[in-house]
């Protein structure tokens, strides 16, 4: 059985974790009303800048963009794969890239490349040890998501997929569902699908305004505009997830701490307890001996 300094020393440095888990926790939760307030702000404006789009494209006639147009054959994939820079967030990092991978798997059995885009540094170093030759653009160092991050991301996602270096680009991210939930999820960006309830193929709909000075130079500027507003949607999404998670980790964290410590002060009143009945035995014995 362990001595009883051991024992304190193990007790005391629990507490100490305990502290830290604790901290990190608060600190998450206020984080995760901040991330939560940006993405419940955020959908809605996605959504009504997909259906702007979808009224525009489906009136517009022979108005076309060229990254909503889709290629006849699909030979090169971008896979981009949305995670965190930090960890202790249970399984919330993992799921997303087991979601990249299996894309990335499924593809090549296809018979199409791969090229990977990378946000966050726990998918950096992932794919490092599996795929560094197929990394493309990584993106890491993002504190806090900003609108800038997106434009980026999605300026250079726009020009691969115009210049023909990819046919496809498939996201893989993290949607927030509530602070217990955060599913991974796998969509198409490019050629990206305008959506809404509008008919894209019903050029003759008559919308009830007009478009100045036309649909072709709206699409110019309302595609990519979308595309950044559906990275940047994911980014919120992915950050809150996280932040839901690390709450949800530190939780429990710090109740497992709380009973290894009750654990410990049992297991340490026990040895007290046999070292004092061992001197009492000690002392009782020489004095029958005398």
């Amino acid at each position: 059985m362990a001595n009883l300094k051991d024992i304190r020393r193990r007790i005391s440095s629990v507490e100490k974790t305990q502290q830290i888990t604790s901290a990190m926790r608060m600190v998450a939760a206020a984080k995760l009303r901040r991330a939560t307030d940006a993405i419940v702000a955020a959908r809605p404006y996605a959504d009504r800048m997909r259906d702007t789009l979808a009224e525009v494209a489906a009136s517009g006639g022979d108005a076309q963009h060229p990254l909503l147009e889709a290629r006849a054959e699909v030979e090169r994939v971008e896979v981009v794969v949305l995670v965190s820079d930090r960890g202790l967030c249970g399984a919330f990092n993992s799921n997303v890239l087991k979601a990249g991978e299996a894309v990335a798997v499924e593809r090549e059995a296809q018979g199409q490349q791969v090229t990977l885009t990378l946000i966050g540094r726990k998918a950096n170093d992932f794919f490092k040890r599996r795929r560094a030759e197929q990394i493309g653009k990584s993106v890491t160092g993002i504190a806090r998501v900003e609108y800038g991050h997106a434009s980026e991301v999605a300026g250079y996602l726009a020009e691969r997929f115009v210049s023909g270096e990819a046919d496809e680009v498939v996201l893989a991210y993290s949607e927030f569902v509530s602070t217990m939930t955060q599913t991974p999820r796998t969509t198409t960006l490019l050629p990206f699908a305008a959506g809404g309830d509008a008919e894209a193929g019903d050029g003759d709909e008559k919308l009830p305004y007009d478009i100045e000075p036309s649909p072709e130079k709206l699409l110019q500027i309302l595609v990519p505009k979308a595309l950044e507003v559906q990275i940047f949607r994911s980014m919120l999404e992915n950050q809150a997830g996280e932040h839901a998670a690390r709450m949800t980790s530190m939780e429990s964290a710090t109740r497992n701490t709380e009973d290894l410590i009750e654990s410990l002060t049992l297991q340490y009143n026990r040895a007290r307890q046999a070292a004092i009945t061992r001197e009492l035995v000690e002392i009782v014995s020489g004095a029958e001996a005398l």
